[in-house]
């Protein structure tokens, strides 16, 4: 399973979201051994990025726990006063290839 998670932020929020968006990634390594990836938009729009987390190769049945400490690790580093609106989550499945 991966995790495509993208959002809106204010330009003047950015590199405090860098710095814990990165704390963030670094213990669910830690942790689950899944290095989160970030990406950002090219240009803004209304003074607005759009950013993206990456979280790839969740590993079959570590779903929820990792769900539920990424939704942990964002509250404790108050990710949500950084960001406009909401986190949008995209879970995707590898599509079995046919031999």
């Amino acid at each position: 399973m991966d995790l495509y998670i993208y959002y809106r932020v204010a330009a003047a929020h950015t590199q405090q979201l860098h710095g814990k968006l990165k704390a963030v990634q670094a213990v669910l390594q830690g942790r689950f051994g899944i290095a989160g990836g970030l990406k950002r938009r090219p240009g803004e729009q209304d003074g607005l990025q759009t950013w993206m987390e990456v979280y790839e190769r969740i590993a079959p049945g570590q779903e929820d726990e990792f769900g539920r400490a990424l939704e942990r690790a964002l509250k404790d580093a108050c990710i949500a006063a950084l960001i406009e609106g909401e986190r949008h989550v995209e879970r995707f499945e590898d599509v079995a290839t046919c031999a």
